[in-house]
């Protein structure tokens, strides 16, 4: 099956039912008679803007991700804004706090840009440690987390 079907049948699923995990989401694509791997599904989830994000009944799903800015840097600066709630830069380092469940979106977003002034990140329920390799990449990027704010 080519790619292009497969993120077909993969956007139909997640758009007409709860899936809340890889697992369960690659069950489903083999009940619609598509073989893929865990590796693939992964690949397709982050190409076709697939995000977790917590329904109204509380729960963590997959939904796809609509709002297209015109390349990552945008994405990242609008993420940013709408999950973004404090930054403090801790010598090599910025620490930022997320709304609820965000973390781990935003700090993908950041890894996905592969900044030179950014080392990694670590994410978790809504706080993220952005490590770059000196002080003047941390304070780099600190100015352009505050930059997202400014019109």
């Amino acid at each position: 099956m080519k790619k292009a079907e497969r993120q077909r049948i993969m956007s139909r699923i997640i758009s007409g039912k709860v899936i809340e995990t890889q697992k369960q989401l690659l069950e489903e694509l083999q009940s619609a008679g598509v073989k893929a791997t865990q590796a693939t599904v992964s690949r397709d989830i982050r190409e076709l803007n697939i995000v977790k994000s917590k329904g109204n009944d509380g729960r963590m799903r997959y939904v796809i991700f609509s709002k297209q800015p015109h390349n990552d840097t945008d994405r990242l600066q609008q993420s940013i804004r709408e999950n973004g709630l404090s930054i403090v830069r801790v010598q090599f380092m910025n620490v930022i706090h997320t709304v609820p469940s965000n973390g781990n979106l935003l700090a993908a977003l950041i890894d996905d840009i592969e900044f030179t002034k950014v080392v990694g990140t670590l994410a978790g329920h809504d706080t993220i440690v952005v490590i770059s390799p000196d002080e003047a990449g941390a304070e780099w990027f600190n100015d352009f987390y505050q930059s997202s704010f400014v019109d």
